[in-house]
């Protein structure tokens, strides 16, 4: 057996279809943000140099806020570098129970209780509350992150998916099973690749009529809707129709971590039978002082949120006055349509090179083959001047690679 050879051949599978990814090798510069160093290898003959990064999910500049960084250093002074263990042998500091206090005010919940990622608590919140329920069924939604699929997977109860925000569709599928059967809704607040919105309240309203729960991923939205932040669902005035709202700190929150918010029974149900909670290391105590100043700050400033709205509306519109095929999305994130995976990592390519703009490619299996994409996320501090910038170097690459504009 020739184990590096099928290791080998899974690779130039991917680099055939064009979809082969290169990690940019990328230096934050605290206070330049959305600035950074793109260092260039020792035996690469390129150059380093600074490019604009607009791709970050970082959305709110929010990981060099100065609030942020000064909890962040404070932590690192009074409890050390690392949390010690998990969090039941040790490695529960007094900065996680103030953080999982502040995250259960956020979405007006019982408790919350944090993990290591997003990816995570998605995968250990969903398997373990679909295991602990008798003959339980799970409904997903078809776009559903694959972290939710996985926790699907992992839980290996039966599965039923509807379409695409379809409420047509998943009354069919509720309708169908006996009312005392235990039934789990799994849908998203903002969908991070085409931008859309789940409908909150009209998929709670089918969970109530039909007696199932719901858990709603706000991974992309926490920090970024609602009066205080608490996502699309505060937005909407939802969240206490909603039973679980899972959220991360690595995006609008500019740090690290996820985390889910539900009653003080079901919290405690996965504290105690989540594996993935289990045996991990917990978050270092500075990436939680920085969250737990980072949540704080959001829940009382929307300076940031409007700022970022009104960047990606003018965004989208100086798109389209260029001909350039942005998709329609009603959040903050904005998708550029190039249609073709080798056409797509040439234009990211094209654009690092020849412009110093970053910006990653989107491919299979992120996205469905034949709508690759850019996948372009403005910030407050995405200026004017970035702006024009990066519309000039779009249409220059659209015109050298031949892609397709808007029609």
């Amino acid at each position: 057996m020739n184990y590096e050879k099928h290791f080998e051949s899974a690779v130039d599978r991917v680099r055939d279809e064009g979809r082969y990814r290169i990690f940019a090798d990328l230096a934050r510069k605290v206070g330049a943000f959305p600035r950074a160093e793109h260092r260039a290898g020792p035996d690469s003959g390129a150059r380093s140099r600074d490019v604009t990064v607009w791709c970050s999910n970082d959305y709110l500049g929010m990981g060099q806020h100065p609030l942020v960084l000064a909890a962040a250093g404070e932590a690192l002074r009074r409890y050390g570098a690392g949390a010690g263990g998990t969090r039941n042998i040790s490695g529960t500091t007094h900065l996680h129970v103030l953080l999982e206090e502040e995250l259960a005010d956020l979405h007006g919940k019982a408790a919350a209780l944090v993990m290591t990622s997003g990816y995570v608590a998605n995968e250990a919140a969903i398997s373990t509350i679909a295991r602990l329920l008798p003959d339980s069924l799970i409904l997903s939604d078809e776009l559903n992150h694959a972290s939710m699929i996985a926790g699907v997977q992992s839980s290996r109860c039966d599965k039923a998916i509807f379409g695409h925000n379809d409420l047509d569709h998943l009354e069919r599928l509720l309708a169908a099973q006996p009312r005392e059967r235990a039934k789990i809704i799994i849908f998203e607040g903002v969908y991070s690749m085409d931008g859309d919105f789940g409908p909150i309240h009209a998929v709670c309203d089918l969970a109530e009529r039909y007696n199932a729960m719901t858990y709603l991923d706000e991974v992309h939205a926490v920090g970024m809707y609602g009066p205080r932040g608490g996502g699309v669902a505060e937005r909407d005035g939802a969240m206490d129709r909603v039973d679980v709202i899972q959220g991360t700190l690595g995006k609008a929150f500019g740090c690290m971590g996820g985390y889910i918010a539900a009653s003080a029974a079901l919290v405690d149900a996965v504290r105690s039978h989540a594996a993935g909670f289990i045996f991990t290391t917990s978050l270092a105590p500075a990436v939680v002082g920085g969250a737990i100043a980072s949540v704080r700050h959001l829940k009382s400033s929307s300076a940031e949120r409007q700022a970022q709205q009104e960047r990606a509306a003018t965004l989208k519109a100086r798109l389209a006055a260029a001909g350039l095929p942005v998709m329609p999305s009603p959040s903050h994130v904005v998708p550029v349509l190039v249609g073709d995976p080798v056409r797509c990592k040439a234009a990211t390519d094209l654009l690092m090179d020849a412009f110093d703009i970053y910006i990653q490619p989107i491919n299979y299996p992120t996205v469905p083959r034949g709508t690759e994409r850019l996948r372009l996320t403005p910030g407050p501090l995405h200026d004017d001047r970035l702006m024009d910038e990066l519309i000039s170097a779009l249409t220059e690459v659209w015109t050298r690679l031949d892609i397709k504009k808007a029609a």
